[in-house]
């Protein structure tokens, strides 16, 4: 496997993506998941805290991964939307304990992640071979043009 960067607009990766779902709902296998993960708040000068209070407050960072694939395994490729987003500090009893890994439907990660700018995101592709690159690469060309597929029994002209 060979992973990496794609130099893409993750907004308009998903809405290509859902334009293209509903053209033909069964051609990409699309999986969301976000995991807050708690953290102990850093020790910096510009935060005036004693001991006790820090005790009492945890850093929480959101990460939002949309994932992306062929209906067919066999093409071999993946793209992956990875949103980070740290929350800041947070009382300890506001989060749940430990690491928190919930799937989400792509609604929920436009509407949470993409529309409203949180974090950092970033795009990354996986290939299995030059083949799978191959089909991959004018995938993002699709993309980056916003060409679609013709919908089951119509053709362009």
């Amino acid at each position: 496997m060979e992973t990496y960067p794609v130099d893409i607009d993750p907004g308009q990766l998903v809405h290509w993506l859902r334009v293209e779902c509903d053209i033909s709902p069964s051609i990409f296998q699309v999986t969301a998941k976000r995991t807050s993960v708690p953290q102990d708040l850093p020790i910096r000068r510009e935060i005036h805290l004693g001991d006790i209070e820090r005790e009492d407050l945890t850093e929480v960072e959101t990460i939002a991964t949309l994932n992306i694939a062929p209906a067919h395994a066999s093409e071999g490729w993946l793209l992956s939307i990875v949103v980070e987003d740290e929350l800041g500090p947070r009382l300890l009893d506001e989060t749940p304990g430990g690491e928190a890994e919930q799937t989400i439907d792509l609604g929920t990660f436009v509407k949470q992640f993409i529309h409203s700018g949180r974090g950092t995101a970033s795009v990354t592709a996986e290939v299995q071979d030059a083949a799978a690159k191959t089909r991959l690469t004018k995938l993002i060309h699709a993309i980056e043009t916003n060409r679609h597929a013709a919908p089951a029994g119509n053709t362009r002209g």
